[in-house]
């Protein structure tokens, strides 16, 4: 079984449209979804909770931050691999398949797949091709595209690191210690709005800058506070 992690704050807006791919996944009894909202002042709780009980689904309260909701998301998980999925972010066709498939082989410990924005105009086309590319060149895949771990790994590295910012490529980092870590070839479809509403040039410039410092060793504090205040 795979466990769907989604974690959430104020998605009210997104997550009608969100949940119902879920609907759609080739095997219902192959995989949960696991809700886990950082304390939203919105609608977004009971969104999640009114998908069809066909699907088994739990919603789950967790300090806010997605390090800490996927971390407790993850102890109630009851499936061999965990799937980290952004609210804004759709799963390619085939996806549950594609996983499993991937996971017959014991050497690969996680992976992620190909992105591509929902704007299609031809500059947002462009975003998601330079993203795969830089991924495939250097790696340090982020949670756009749809993270999947091995439980039993996952919990070997302790989970993701309790940072305000970066935890994805932080635990993209470690997860290519513990084994093969592998990219599908099918594509997560993930929204444009952070380039739509602070603007291209300043989005990808500021995800860099932020990326760069990162590694740079600067503190996920500051790099978060750096977000909030240029985005």
């Amino acid at each position: 079984m795979i466990s769907i992690i989604v974690p959430v704050l104020n998605e009210e807006t997104a997550l009608p449209d969100f949940m119902g791919q879920f609907k759609n996944l080739e095997a219902k009894e192959d995989f949960e979804l696991i809700i886990s909202d950082g304390g939203s002042s919105d609608g977004t709780v009971a969104i999640a909770q009114s998908l069809d009980s066909a699907v088994l689904i739990k919603v789950v309260n967790s300090p806010s931050g997605r390090a800490w909701q996927m971390n407790n998301a993850a102890k109630l998980a009851i499936g061999e691999v965990l799937l980290f999925l952004h609210a804004d972010t759709y799963l390619p066709e085939g996806v549950l398949s594609a996983v499993a498939k991937a996971m017959h082989d014991k050497a690969v410990v996680g992976g992620r797949f190909k992105v591509k924005l929902d704007n299609p105009a031809p500059l947002y086309r462009l975003i998601g091709t330079m993203i795969n590319l830089r991924d495939g060149l250097f790696g340090g895949f982020t949670g756009d595209q749809a993270i999947f771990i091995r439980k039993d790994i996952f919990e070997k590295l302790g989970g993701y690191k309790e940072i305000e910012l970066c935890e994805d490529l932080d635990i993209a980092r470690r997860l290519k210690k513990e084994g093969k870590v592998i990219r599908l070839p099918l594509f997560a479809t993930t929204a444009a709005r952070r380039w739509e509403k602070a603007g291209l040039v300043k989005t990808i410039l500021l995800m860099w800058i932020i990326r760069l410092l990162f590694y740079a060793g600067v503190s996920p504090k500051r790099l978060a506070k750096l977000y909030r205040d240029v985005r």
